[in-house]
């Protein structure tokens, strides 16, 4: 399976991602398809003492960060 971009995000009343919605799809989904290398855009952080939420990986543009696609910024 060839990774997917995330295009839209929401995030839940504390501010963490929780789902997503990739290139091509109508739908939202849950995050855990990050931690099987399914989204080529982001990656999941599983830090002790938190709840384990998604990134995007770095590349300097705002618009793609998932806090501004949440509309959290």
């Amino acid at each position: 399976m060839v990774p997917r971009k995330v295009v839209d995000a929401r995030a839940d009343a504390e501010g963490d991602i929780t789902h997503v919605r990739l290139e091509g799809n109508k739908r939202f989904t849950s995050v855990e398809m990050a931690d099987r290398g399914d989204i080529s855009n982001a990656h999941s952080v599983n830090r002790r003492n938190a709840k384990p939420h998604l990134r995007t990986n770095p590349d300097g543009i705002r618009s793609n960060n998932l806090d501004d696609m949440a509309g959290d910024t």
